[in-house]
């Protein structure tokens, strides 16, 4: 049987076929899709763009959440906390009784500017214990007060990471004060003994205290703490500006009180018998007690020889602020961190003019 072959027979006006394109070997020639499978392809790749989006998202959030736990644990982080649910308690303070003269520049600064260092609190339930930050509390209470403005009711808090003993928050209180160029002995000393009370104090004796709190102090600046600190233990009572005293008048007054068994006794009823006296009046009661170089006649009197050269030292309290005072022959000086030649000037005049009137009265 003889194998049929067919040919293709091309008429005339018919159009030549056109010829497929060549495939190389190995591959396979394009399919074409219909329009359900297009569909179901396009979404594939959506759903897994979308999956990679999430994936994205997901990573930046953990690390997000990582990088505010370590700024939290460094006390970085900063949130508007409201002043009722913040208490000023838990740890002493070294701040006297009376309103600091100063806060009202603070307020005004703040009502200006706004405030440019937050204070510092650590979480305790559901309320907030103040850490750092006194005096710009108080001056958001007051101008809370004064205002009523909602502005002033919540205030700029970094939040001190949460499990931190009184130790350490004892520490981050004496830090900041020790910035304070104005902080006395009498102040140092105080937060000594204020933390070696807490019932929560790791420390066992004032010694221990003073050289956990003030460790970056040197040997002598801590006994001289030391010194002031029993000193307050033995006439704190009495002293109604204790912030004032210099630091050689309190280690002459620890002298006396340490070789005189009466010499409290003495001291407390001096003090005793002018309750209304000011920083000034003090310091002159105490320089008569203690018998030091520059001590004047409490009430008149005959005053003592002077040594040529001598000087004559004192600490006067302004405010949050203690001013220094250097007098001699021919020769007074006042230290006060403050940029004098920003007075005006008849300002500064009369105010030297009222220093010598006072001087000679």
């Amino acid at each position: 049987m003889s194998k049929r072959r067919i040919f293709d027979i091309g008429f005339p006006g018919d159009t030549p076929p056109v010829a497929e394109p060549a495939v190389p070997a190995g591959t396979e020639a394009p399919s074409r899709r219909g329009p359900m499978a297009s569909a179901i392809s396009e979404n594939a790749e959506a759903l897994r763009e979308r999956a990679e989006l999430e994936a994205r998202i997901r990573q930046e959030n953990d690390s997000l959440a990582h990088e505010f736990v370590r700024l939290r644990q460094l006390g970085l982080v900063v949130d508007l906390i409201p002043l009722d649910r913040i208490r000023a308690d838990e740890i002493t303070r070294d701040r006297s009784a009376e309103r600091d003269e100063e806060l009202d520049e603070l307020k005004e600064s703040i009502r200006e500017i706004g405030l440019s260092n937050p204070i510092r609190v650590v979480q305790r339930g559901e309320g907030y214990e103040l850490v750092q930050g006194f005096r710009r509390l108080t001056a958001y209470r007051e101008l809370l007060a004064e205002t009523g403005d909602a502005a002033y009711a919540t205030i700029p808090a970094g939040l001190v990471p949460p499990g931190e003993g009184i130790e350490l928050l004892y520490r981050r209180m004496v830090d900041e004060n020790l910035v304070r160029r104005d902080i006395s002995f009498a102040e140092m000393a105080e937060l000594a003994r204020a933390y070696v009370r807490d019932p929560e104090c790791p420390a066992g004796s004032l010694d221990e205290a003073i050289k956990t709190l003030f460790a970056s102090a040197n040997r002598q600046k801590r006994i001289y703490i030391r010194n002031f600190a029993m000193l307050l233990d033995a006439i704190g009572e009495e002293l109604a500006h204790a912030p004032a005293m210099p630091r050689a008048l309190g280690l002459s007054l620890w002298k006396r009180v340490e070789k005189e068994p009466g010499f409290v006794n003495r001291l407390a009823r001096r003090l005793r018998a002018e309750p209304e006296r000011d920083a000034e009046r003090e310091l002159s009661l105490l320089r008569v007690l203690a018998d030091t170089p520059e001590a004047a006649p409490a009430t008149g009197g005959e005053v003592k020889p002077r040594k040529p050269g001598a000087k004559t030292t004192l600490r006067v309290a302004h405010g949050a602020q203690i001013a220094q005072c250097t007098a001699s022959d021919g020769r007074v000086e006042l230290r006060l961190p403050r940029d004098f030649s920003a007075i005006d000037r008849l300002r500064l005049e009369k105010a030297v003019a009222a220093f010598f009137a006072a001087l000679d009265q």
